[in-house]
This record gives C-alpha cells, structure tokens and sequence, in this order.
C-alpha cells in the first residue's frame, strides 16, 4: 500500500542560491511577494510600483529594460545588452512579438515580459530551463523552481509522481510532472501567459523543432556560427574560464572554439578515467599540443570520485529527483582547483551525443521515404550494433502511433526489457520497474502512463525527431541540477551544445547526414574542420566508465547498504528495502553492470534532501 505524505514547511531555496518568482501587476502583489523573499532576495518592480521579480540573482545574469509601463529581462546567459533590450521593450506591441526575440538570440536563458497588465514567462527549448507556476494567495505566480512556489503555498509532495520517477526511463511527457501538488509545469518550447486579473492563465508555444531538410555542407555552417555564438556568450566578458577537455570531439571542439576567440583565458581541464584501456587522455594531450595560449590540467586520474561516491552527504535543495546524483561527487571535485586557478565559469562538452548525433530511430521513417539508402545504412548499422535481424524488422515494421505505444508500454512494466534495437528504431527506450518495486508503485505508474497515453503527442511527427528531442530534454534536466549543484560549489558551469540555437543548427540536418554506420558525428566534424586539426576529428573511439561504475559499486557498496536500512521510498510503501539491500550487497551482480539502480537511488536520495527543510513531515 503506498503511503501519503503530509503537507510539510519547505525552507527554500537553500542559503545563497540563486531563483526567482515573477508575480502580475496586482494589488495582491505585495502580500505575496513576501511569501516568496528568502533572505538577501532582491525584488524589480512593475511601473506601477508593485513588486515584478522577487528572487536572488547576480548582476551579470540578469539583464533589464522598461519603456513606459512595458517591462523585459532575460535572466541567463545571454550576450544582449540593457541598451538593446530596451528597444526591443520599446517597439513591444503585442506578447506574441517576443518569439521573434526568443528565437534570434544565442544563450541559455529565461524570459519574462510585462506589458499592459500582463505576463508572459518562458525558459528554454531545450528543458535546460524551466518553468513552474502556482496560485499563491489567489494569485498566479511563475517561478524557475517548483520547491519555491510548493513552498509558498504550502504544497504537499505528490507520490504518484514519484512512483512515475521510479521508471526507467521515463517515457514522455511524464517526467515533465512537478513533484508537488498545486504546482503546474510550463512544456519546454511553450510559454505561460498571465492575464490582467492576475489568475487567469494559458500556456502557449514559442518553439516548434526544424525540418530536417539541410545537408551537411549547408548544415555545418550553421552549426559552426551557433556553437561559436554559443561559447562566445560565455567568453566574450573576459577573465578566466576552464572547459572540459575529455579528448573526446565535444570538448575538444569547444577548447578551440574559446582559445580561438581570445577574449577569455582558458583552462582546458583533463580527469582521465581508471580504465587502463581509457585512450582518452592520449587525445586530450594531442588536442592540447595545439593550444599553445591555454593551459592544460591533468588531475590525478586515481583521485577521481568513483560513481555512487558521497551520496550519504547529499543536500542540494533540489525541485525534482535526478539520477545526477550518482555522478555528483566526480562532477564537482575538480571545482575547488579550477577555482584555485581562477576560473569563473566551467564550460562541459555534455549535450554533444545528443545534438550531433541523432536517434537511429530516424531510419524508421527513411525507410519509407528513401528506401534503397536506408536498407543500407541499416546493414551498417546492424553489423556495429551487433542488432539481431528479426527483432529489427519487427521494429521497422511497427507502425503504431505514439499514444498507442504509450499505451501499450503501460501493459506490463515488469515484462523483460526488449532487445536494444527495439527501442533504437521505436519511439523510445521501453518503461521498465525492477523487482523491488512494490506491486502497488508499479500499478500507480502504469495508471499514470495509462492517463497520460489518452491525450500525448510526440513531440515530432516522425519517431526518430521524437526520439531526438525527448533524449535532450532528458539530459538538459540533469544538467540543470548539475548546474544548480555546482553554482552551489562556488563555480558555474555551462553545457554550450544544449543552447537553443545549437540545437536547431543540429536538428535542421538530415537524418542520413547526421547518423551513419560509416562516420563519427559528421555534423560536429564538418562544422570543427578548419578550427580542430584534422588529427583530432579523426578519432572514432569514444571511452567508457563502466570500470569506474563497477568500481564505484565495491568501494561504496556500504554507502548503498546505508540507503536502504531506514528507506523513505519503502516508508512510502514505493519499494522493497530488504531486495535493495540484497542486491547492493552483491556489487558484482551481472545485473548491476547496467544503470538500474539509478532511477530508485536518484528518489531515495532526492526524498532525504527534503528532511532538513521539512523537519517533523509526516509519513
């Protein structure tokens, strides 16, 4: 039996942290902004006098204008200056005019406009950032964190939606669900509309995904001038920055792109993995050999955290489960000696699998189009994929809509995962809830699923597109509590290739040039020649950290073991303590060698986060 969860007092955000709240020019305004002013908060006014934004933000990431009673700010990285912004504020007629603006500028960032008594808040298209709103005190507040507005109206947790979060993965578009009650999510690429009575609300769409039509030549050179803008907006106000430099062709692009544009000094920044056969270093070395102007860090490979590392001290106040959890403790160990060199900003080459490639599943439809191409590129792909052939034709030949493989996903999550290439050419990875799930948490996401099949739609016609936005909406909603954890730290970071313009660049080109059996990333490739030496784009190795997972699983095994002695999920009645227990204490368990636990860790440690700020919540 799944047990509920009372409401609690959320104390958030956490010290220092960065978020804010946008509320509507009302006469309730004032009441309610000072639900949502945690401490050293700052707060914008409307030209009525009102309060506009409430939150706590630095100075370089906001930027603001006003012309009359209008009001603009774009908070984020975005290279657009007060001088600008304020003809933009000037010439705004009509809300719907922002797309325009939302869709020219290179960036990550969050939209807010005010004009004539009402508002329109947007974060990104990719999910990178994202949008809540909630009816405080009768009145609808936007907020860039769900934990803040559940906060302010005293939400209780929905454990629905955690049960939802035990999946793996989670299909689309349930992991777009808050994990508060009374708290209202914005999709990515859509926009929250408030109208002049400051309740009544409407969600509308600023983005839809390119066609797919350009070739490569004519692709790359868009995707050359976004990822250029896009490193630009972090480099271009000087000072010192680092950036990852794996040896992989994602780092490695973006290390040359910053030296290149002088106007920050760069820190390339190598932390080679464990695995004696990782080559990652030896190209990390190679690239850096042609960056005289940078300097290059190499950290000790065997001081790396290992995967599951530190999850016992986990405390980061955040607004929803991730699986970035496990990876925490590697990600922000490097921080302190980057920050020891200077650094102000750390730039990642995550986002590059998920934009210069793209989802198999893009065959599925080229089979019907271009037939004689496709059957080809599938024999490659078959004999690099080690794809058996009947369950391949059987994923060619599936031609059913999303809304029905939604539904059918929810018919028995506890069924055997299909073959890889089953859910390479479908609509996406199969649901999947593991033995120690609860009969009950797998009955109430099946519902879930059920609910949500009766009404969703892909998020691009074709299942290939479809797949291609879900799996970046996925890997921007861990980065942006990776960003959040590492702010936190004392250094920022930034995922340049999960910028909107660089995902468009990307997603404009065609599915036979983006993925082939035969090249590497072709897109990223054609678009670096000429700024990385030839050398490096010829590398087709990419390295893996299974030896690290694996270790990770021996040294913290007790760390684990600890998780479920006193498990809030199986308070809940959401799992079966005794089965993890199990299971972890077997760290070479075969069926360890794959990602799930992720999904039950990243709950259960996201659910102890919450205690300190909800001291005495009842279970």
């Amino acid at each position: 039996m799944i047990r509920p969860i009372a409401p609690g007092v959320c104390d958030r955000p956490g010290p220092d942290e960065a978020y804010f709240a946008v509320l509507p020019d009302h006469e309730a305004g004032p009441a309610v902004a000072s639900a949502l002013r945690a401490p050293g908060a700052r707060t914008l006014l409307h030209a009525s006098g009102r309060p506009w934004l409430v939150g706590r933000w630095d100075d370089e990431q906001i930027t603001v204008a006003e012309a009359g009673r209008t009001r603009l700010a774009i908070i984020g990285c975005c290279p657009i200056d007060a001088e600008r912004l304020a003809v933009e504020a000037g010439r705004l007629r009509h809300l719907a005019q922002l797309d325009r603006l939302a869709r020219s500028l290179p960036g990550s960032f969050h939209l807010v406009a005010a004009l004539d008594g009402r508002l329109r808040v947007q974060g990104t298209a990719s999910g990178l950032r994202l949008v809540w709103h909630a009816r405080v005190d009768g009145l609808t507040v936007a907020a860039d964190r769900a934990d803040i507005l559940a906060a302010a109206v005293g939400s209780d947790l929905d454990v629905r939606q955690l049960a939802v979060r035990l999946l793996w993965p989670v299909p689309h578009p349930l992991q777009q669900g808050p994990m508060w009650r009374k708290v209202s999510a914005v999709a990515p690429g859509r926009h929250l509309l408030v109208d002049t009575d400051g309740r009544t609300t409407r969600h509308g769409r600023w983005w839809t995904p390119p066609e797919p039509v350009r070739t490569l030549a004519a692709g790359a050179d868009d995707v050359r001038r976004a990822l250029t803008d896009a490193v630009a907006a972090r480099t271009g106000s000087g000072g010192t920055v680092s950036v990852d430099l794996s040896g992989g062709l994602d780092s490695t692009s973006l290390c040359f792109l910053a030296g290149r544009q002088g106007e920050a000094q760069v820190i390339a920044a190598t932390w080679p993995g464990r695995d004696p056969a990782d080559d990652d270093l030896r190209w990390a070395r190679r690239a850096a050999g042609h960056l005289p102007g940078t300097e290059h860090a190499v950290w000790p490979a065997e001081e790396s955290p290992l995967v599951y590392a530190d999850l016992l001290e986990i405390d980061d106040t955040l607004d929803e489960p991730t699986i970035g959890v496990m990876d925490r403790a590697r990600l922000l160990a490097h921080v302190p000696r980057l920050l020891a060199k200077g650094s102000r900003l750390h730039l990642t080459g995550i986002g590059g699998d998920h934009v210069a490639w793209c989802s198999e599943a893009g065959y599925h439809g080229l089979l019907r189009r271009r037939p004689v191409l496709a059957v080809e590129r599938l024999r490659g792909l078959r004999a690099l994929f080690h794809w058996p052939m009947t369950p391949m034709v059987r994923a060619l030949a599936d031609c059913r809509s999303y809304r029905r493989w939604l539904a059918d996903a929810a018919s028995d999550l506890r069924a055997p995962t299909p073959p890889t290439v089953v859910d390479a050419l479908g609509w996406g990875g199969s649901p999947r809830m593991f033995p120690w799930i609860t009969d009950d948490a797998v009955s109430t996401a099946a519902d879930a699923i059920r609910d949500a099949a009766r009404h969703a739609q892909p998020l691009a016609p074709d299942r290939g597109r479809h797949a291609d936005l879900h799996a970046i909406r996925d890997c921007s909603r861990i980065i942006r509590q990776w960003e959040q954890m590492s702010a936190r730290a004392g250094l920022p970071m930034a995922s340049p290739y999960l910028d909107d313009r660089v995902i468009e660049a990307c997603l404009s080109v065609r599915v036979e040039d983006r993925v082939t059996p035969w090249r590497y990333k072709p897109v990223l490739a054609a678009a670096m020649r000429g700024i990385v030496p030839d050398e490096c784009l010829r590398r087709t190795t990419k390295a893996e950290a299974a030896l690290d997972a694996a270790e990770g699983l021996r040294l913290h095994g007790g760390d684990l073991q600890s998780l479920w002695e006193d498990s809030r999920l199986a308070r809940l009645g959401l799992v079966d303590a005794a089965a993890l227990k199990d299971l972890t204490g077997c760290p070479d368990d075969p069926r360890l060698r794959q990602a799930i636990l992720y999904s039950t860790i990243g709950c259960e440690v996201w659910l102890r986060t919450l205690e300190p700020a909800a001291k005495g919540m009842s279970r």
